[in-house]
């Protein structure tokens, strides 16, 4: 996806919260993400169902399906519903669904083996949200999530800033963070933020991994494909600077019994 196409004109909902958009099928970062997922023990499984938090197109579930027995997509707004469903169709995918739900606002009704949700934390009216994603995991599951990575050169979600159309400021993510979030169209993460965040909600963090830039936004052509090959050529980074986002594996915390005296 270009970069003219991250931004539309209209990318508010009726409130003015910008719910973001999602990746494209083709784009490198949905199959860096996927490459993570896959590299987690026993993540995928015939047996086990997956939920996508914040499934856009589902891109990234249709990649992981044929490894799932169900798989059931949430998004807050059935404007990619069609999309979904006409990919869905065009692959002959029987065991996904779409469904409109604000996990904010919601209670969770059914428990998973997996849950995935890239890029979407960051987007919720409240982190809150995060309550849902607990809920709705099996205590022995495995939570799979990214969130946009705070030292990052550019602002990955844009930002309200006057005088400025090209909102994409280079180094405006490095604010403070009551800075950031008052201008930026939406949160922004450090690996001890998004870690700290997932454990008061009673995950467990397993680990963080930077994923590398996949420069989606670059036009096609040599200089995209120099650049890849020889700056941004890996799927994670110890470089917090080559990073867009970070990803996340969590379980529930361990539960354990405690004995009267």
């Amino acid at each position: 996806m270009k970069y003219k196409d991250r931004i539309p004109k209209i990318p508010f909902n009726e409130d003015g919260h910008y719910d973001g958009r999602p990746a494209d099928f083709n784009d490198r970062i949905v199959l860096r993400r996927i490459k993570l997922v896959e590299s987690i023990p026993d993540f995928t499984g015939e047996d086990y169902n997956l939920l996508d938090i914040g499934c856009g197109n589902g891109a990234s579930m249709f990649l992981l399906s044929d490894k799932m027995k169900e798989c059931v997509g949430l998004d807050i707004t059935d404007e990619h519903e069609d999309k979904f469903n006409r990919y869905k169709e065009d692959q002959n995918i029987q065991n996904c669904k779409y469904k409109v739900m604000d996990v904010v606002e919601s209670t969770a009704t059914e428990k998973f083996n997996r849950i995935i949700s890239f890029e979407v934390i960051e987007h919720l009216s409240n982190e809150s949200g995060v309550t849902f994603y607990y809920d709705s995991l099996k205590d022995d599951g495995i939570l799979a999530v990214s969130v946009p990575n705070k030292w990052w050169i550019f602002e990955t979600h844009g930002a309200k800033l006057p005088l400025l159309p090209w909102n994409r400021v280079p180094f405006f993510s490095w604010l403070p963070k009551p800075i950031h979030e008052r201008f930026a169209h939406a949160r922004i993460y450090t690996k001890k933020r998004i870690r700290k965040l997932l454990e008061k909600h009673g995950f467990s963090v397993l680990y963080c991994k930077y994923i590398t830039a996949p420069m989606d936004v670059l036009l096609d052509g040599k200089l995209k494909n120099w650049v890849i090959k020889n700056i941004f050529n890996t799927d994670t980074t110890s470089i917090p600077f080559k990073a867009t986002s970070i990803f996340v594996v969590a379980k529930k915390k361990v539960k354990t019994a405690t004995n009267n005296v």
